[in-house]
């Protein structure tokens, strides 16, 4: 893989992971905290409170959409080692023997 191609895609997928793991990060953080959200039906108010157990689960999905571009830009970006030749395979020049 051209290595411009492999910066492309690492800058594509941290823009995309990158901002849905802020947003999850910063609501998971305010559901755990308790802050309650405001809702407007037609003209009622209602204060919506939800469990934390959702909040710690946004912060998870967040953790893991933060080490996707991580991990994307370590496999895109390494470099390949060499394929190592042992000296015999390089000086050999005789027929090639019929596998069994």
């Amino acid at each position: 893989m051209n290595r411009t191609v492999g910066i492309a895609i690492t800058v594509i997928t941290s823009l995309c992971c990158g901002c849905m793991a802020i947003m999850s990060c910063i609501f998971g953080g305010m559901i755990a905290g308790g802050v309650p959200f405001n809702q407007d039906l037609n003209g009622v108010q209602s204060v919506q409170t939800y469990p934390p157990m959702i909040g710690f689960s946004l912060i998870c999905v967040s953790v893991i959409l933060i080490i996707i571009p991580i991990a994307v830009g370590f496999f895109t970006l390494r470099k390949k080692p060499a394929e190592a030749v042992s000296p015999v395979a390089q000086s050999y020049d005789g027929p090639i023997p019929p596998a069994s």
